[in-house]
């Protein structure tokens, strides 16, 4: 049986849509930057005090600048590039490769019917998103 890469992409969605998993790529590079040219300046303009107030306004700024930035996973999966798609789907198959499933909905149900394949996914989902994509989770509730 051919297994379909928007199928799986499907199941991860509703699994993380039932567990109300939200995600935010981290902001490192851009927080780094802007405390670095906040330093920069500081010390520039006023020496070494200037150097520790334009780090300090840096810093905040940064934090300030990556707020409010979490999406929910199932947008965030639905707008990955094929290859990591391909990745994730590569991983969800080793699970459920024992499944006997045509389509996403009957996929969805067997996952859904049984714990111990939720705690795989959303384990395995977590994992990618925090080691593959550098994202923060966080869970609504």
């Amino acid at each position: 049986m051919p297994v379909k890469v928007q199928d799986v992409m499907k199941l991860l969605c509703s699994i993380s849509e039932k567990r109300k998993m939200k995600a935010a790529v981290k902001h490192t590079l851009m927080g780094v930057l802007v405390t670095g040219a906040a330093t920069f300046v500081g010390g520039l303009a006023f020496g070494p005090p200037g150097l520790a107030a334009g780090g300090a306004v840096g810093g905040l700024l940064g934090a300030w600048m990556a707020r409010g930035q979490f999406k929910p996973v199932p947008q965030i999966l639905m707008e990955l590039p094929p290859a990591e798609q391909q990745k994730l789907f590569n991983e969800v198959a080793a699970i459920v490769r024992n499944l006997d499933w045509m389509d996403a909905v009957k996929l969805t149900t067997l996952v859904m019917g049984s714990q111990a394949l939720q705690q795989q996914l959303v384990a395995m989902l977590v994992n990618f998103i925090i080691n593959g994509l550098g994202a923060e989770i966080r869970y609504d509730d």
